[in-house]
């Protein structure tokens, strides 16, 4: 038998109004229970959806107008897919909270480890994203440890630096303050031996000045397009008169035109402190050679000394704020930070810098972005 069409829209109006005013109840239950389990929550939605069907069929079998009988059968069959569902979402909400407590603990756990219980995606995903910030809370734990010790090494090395010519220079002073000196050669002596160092205290002072404005991200770069041949060429003039000094012989060979975009002043003082850093570690008669080319995109600046190398051990801490590795390279001098000047330079011109040893010595490698 056909239906009419106006009743079915009748029937269809009536349900969903019922299921309507059973679903709203329920969104309100579930608002003032949004603090409460997910066991909870999920009940909730099993008894609404059980209640919204219900209550659907109730209207229709109503509506309808059938038996007694009939309407009894009905409701006792929809009671008991009722009470299966509820029963099911108490029980996928318990299984859910017994999920949620395993990975709790394993966040309580020290150190914490991805549970071995097999978890639903959902949790399983966050537990995977929990190792993950881990793993860097981990790493940048790692790294404070590494810059605190660094920094308490620092200040042991510079407070030692600094004793020393302070307390030259003090007698220096009294000797001539006293006239325990008297001739004139030897107070002119002691004149330039203060004057050297005076100059080595501020050349100490301005790098602890740039190593601070590097490690605050406060070192401004004025770029500019220029060649590296004259970056280079510009590094071994101004250490010229050290190697001369020291006996060691400077070669340099830089491909012509290659164009970088950089602060000239700031990067040429990172070129300058490896310089520098190779004639103070390279023994008498000994050669540093000095290439620039370009290589994979990039153009490179390599500094190859004869040191006679690095322990292994020590590579990774070369560039370290105040470390200066053994005492046979450390000939004196400086507070062990050119290098790690040289590295912030370096990269804040989204540049990479570093260390291999090469032959009878180190390769200080310098890669930088090539100019437009």
């Amino acid at each position: 038998m056909m239906i009419p069409l106006q009743d079915l829209l009748w029937v269809a109006w009536y349900s969903a109004l019922a299921a309507a005013i059973v679903a709203g109840v329920g969104l309100a239950l579930l608002h003032a229970l949004r603090g409460s389990s997910v066991a909870i929550q999920l009940t909730v939605v099993g008894v609404s959806t059980v209640l919204a069907t219900l209550s659907g069929i109730v209207v229709i079998s109503l509506m309808m107008m059938i038996n007694d009988h009939d309407l009894k059968v009905v409701l006792t069959v929809v009671t008991a897919a009722g009470v299966v569902a509820v029963a099911v979402s108490v029980l996928l909400g318990r299984r859910l909270v017994a999920a949620n407590r395993v990975l709790v603990n394993a966040v309580r756990s020290e150190p914490y480890e991805i549970p071995a219980a097999r978890l639903p995606a959902e949790l399983a995903e966050l537990s995977r994203e929990l190792d993950a910030a881990y793993e860097r809370l981990a790493a940048a734990h790692r790294r404070e440890q590494a810059l605190e010790a660094s920094r308490r090494e620092l200040v042991a090395w510079v407070s030692h630096d600094l004793r020393t010519p302070l307390a030259g220079l003090r007698a220096m002073a009294e000797a001539l303050e006293d006239e325990v000196v008297a001739d004139p050669g030897t107070v002119a002596r002691y004149h330039r031996r203060i004057r050297v160092e005076s100059d080595r205290l501020t050349e100490m002072v301005d790098d602890l000045f740039e190593l601070s404005r590097i490690h605050a991200g406060a070192l401004r770069l004025s770029r500019s397009r220029i060649g590296l041949d004259d970056l280079v060429a510009e590094a071994l003039a101004s250490a010229e008169a050290l190697a001369r000094a020291k006996g060691v012989r400077l070669q340099g060979a830089v491909q012509p035109g290659l164009p970088v975009e950089a602060d000239a002043g700031e990067l040429g003082r990172a070129l300058r402190n490896l310089v520098v850093n190779a004639i103070r570690h390279t023994p008498s008669d000994g050669t540093i050679e000095i290439t620039g080319e370009e290589r994979d995109g990039a153009a490179c600046v390599t500094v190859a000394d004869a040191c006679g190398g690095i322990p292994e051990e020590d590579l990774p801490r070369v560039f370290d704020v105040a470390f200066r590795g053994e005492t046979a390279r450390t000939p004196g001098g400086g507070a062990g930070l050119g290098l790690a000047i040289a590295r912030g330079i370096v990269e804040a011109h989204a540049g990479e810098i570093g260390v291999v040893n090469a032959g009878d010595g180190c390769r200080f490698v310098v890669r930088l972005p090539l100019g437009g």
